[in-house]
This record gives structure tokens, C-alpha cells and sequence, in this order.
């Protein structure tokens, strides 16, 4: 049984900088790590990855030799890197036995909320080669900021913990800098009303999501 975290969150959120130091960390503690690469468009990375997407497909390649966007791109790569799973799978067995493994996904919102190609990834793994995986989702601390950008926040990270159906957690990265962007909200909420108002709107969309997946028709088993 090999454990793992799924680092996900919007470009820009620090992913790879979170995987970065979180490897440090794991090695002080003498925990042996693995970190796999799985965003094409990151062609800085300041650790050294067990496993890196460029040796599969190249974003670069994709885009010119398809005429596709960057974002086009990116699902494009999602797709073929589902579609050739067994090489992500042969890649992982040298450290099923005593690694931990940290994801390091791209951050487009469309790979997780309208399509299916990165969630079909991680599922794979999971089922195949027995992972027990925890997504961890960054969000930039500097949208804790202002009330708006702190809901839509709360709404992209629920929006992804549904897609996804892993266990989640949410951290606020680049705290540090906080102070460059103004007085943090959270102060704010801690008053009663803002925190009725943040838990009232929560309880209406985990309402709304339990009617919308009773009214989802149950498919019968087919064994295949």
C-alpha cells in the first residue's frame, strides 16, 4: 500500500514550489520521496522529479503540431497521457514499495471541473497499483483578501473535491506575502454574521449538489 498526495490548485497557487518543499521536508524526516511531474507546460523545475510528463509528450510539440492553445493543449496532453496510462504505471513500480509520491498536476480548471481525463488518471492508479491518495488543493492566500474572490475560492475547491471523490484538503499557500495585499478578510469573517453568511451559502450548495445526484438514474451493473 503506497501513500501519495494529489497537488492540485489554480496557476500560480505554488504547486510546484509546495512539492518542492515538501520533498525537503519528507527527506529530513528520512521518508523516501518520489515526485512525479504531470504538467507539460512546467519546464522549470526546481526539484528533481522521479517521473516527468516530458518524456511521454511535449506541450510544445502538441501546440504546434496540432495548432492548439495552451489550455487545448494541456487537455490534449491529459488525454494521451490517459490513453497511455501503462507507461505512467510502469514508471511508478520501481517506487510502489517504500516511496511516498507527490503529484505535481497542471493547473488549469478545466482539467478538473469539465473534464474527466484528469480524475480518469488518478482512478487508474488508484484501482491498478493500490495508491491511498489525499488531493491537496492550493488556493493563493492573497484571495482571503477581499469577500468575492474568498467565495469563489471556497466554490472552485468544492467544485473540485466532488470531481475528484478523493479525500481533500485546502491550504492557503504563500502566506507570507499576505500583508503585501491588505487586511485579510478572515478577520472579518470572524464575525458572526460573515460566518453565518460563508456557512448558510455552503449548506445551499451541498443541498443543491445532493438533489442534482438523487435525480441522477442508477446504471446497472453490467460486469464489463
Amino acid at each position: 500500500m503506497v501513500f501519495g498526495q494529489v497537488v492540485i490548485g489554480p496557476p500560480g497557487s505554488g504547486k510546484t514550489t509546495y512539492c518542492n518543499g515538501m520533498s525537503q521536508f519528507l527527506s529530513l524526516l528520512g521518508r523516501k520521496v518520489a515526485v512525479v511531474n504531470l504538467d507539460p507546460a512546467n519546464d522549470a523545475l526546481p526539484y528533481e522529479c522521479a517521473i516527468n510528463i516530458e518524456d511521454l509528450i511535449k506541450l510544445s510539440d502538441v501546440m504546434s503540431e496540432h495548432s492548439l492553445g495552451p489550455n487545448g493543449g494541456l487537455v490534449y496532453c491529459m488525454d494521451y497521457l490517459e490513453k497511455n496510462i501503462d507507461w505512467l504505471e510502469e514508471k511508478l513500480k520501481p517506487f510502489i514499495e517504500d516511496h511516498y509520491l507527490l503529484f505535481d498536476f497542471p493547473g488549469q480548471v478545466e482539467l478538473f471541473f469539465l473534464h474527466s481525463n484528469a480524475r480518469s488518471v488518478i482512478n487508474k492508479l488508484i484501482k491498478k497499483m493500490d495508491l491511498r491518495l489525499t488531493a491537496v488543493h492550493l488556493i493563493d492566500a492573497h484571495l482571503c483578501c477581499d469577500p468575492g474572490k474568498y467565495v469563489s475560492a471556497l466554490l472552485l475547491s468544492l467544485s473540485t473535491m466532488l470531481h475528484l471523490e478523493l479525500p481533500h484538503i485546502n491550504v492557503l499557500s504563500k502566506i507570507d506575502l499576505i500583508e503585501n495585499y491588505g487586511n485579510l478578510v478572515s478577520i472579518h469573517l470572524l464575525d458572526w454574521q460573515h460566518s453565518t453568511l460563508t456557512s448558510t451559502l455552503m449548506s445551499k450548495i451541498f443541498l443543491i449538489c445532493n438533489i442534482i445526484l438523487s435525480r441522477i438514474p442508477a446504471q446497472p451493473s453490467t460486469g464489463n
